[in-house]
């Protein structure tokens, strides 16, 4: 699925969308992991 989704960013010129999916992978990534860590709040001052 997500190489389909590099390929659909090539093929329609959505370079742009790139930075933006993984900034929302980086957050989902921290709120899933964000209350088993140490690092929870660091995590919530950026909510």
């Amino acid at each position: 699925m997500f190489l389909q989704l590099l390929k659909y960013f090539k093929q329609r010129k959505k370079y742009w969308l790139i930075p933006l999916l993984l900034i929302f992978i980086i957050f989902a990534v921290a709120i899933i992991i964000g209350p088993a860590s140490p690092y929870s709040p660091f995590i919530y001052t950026v909510f």
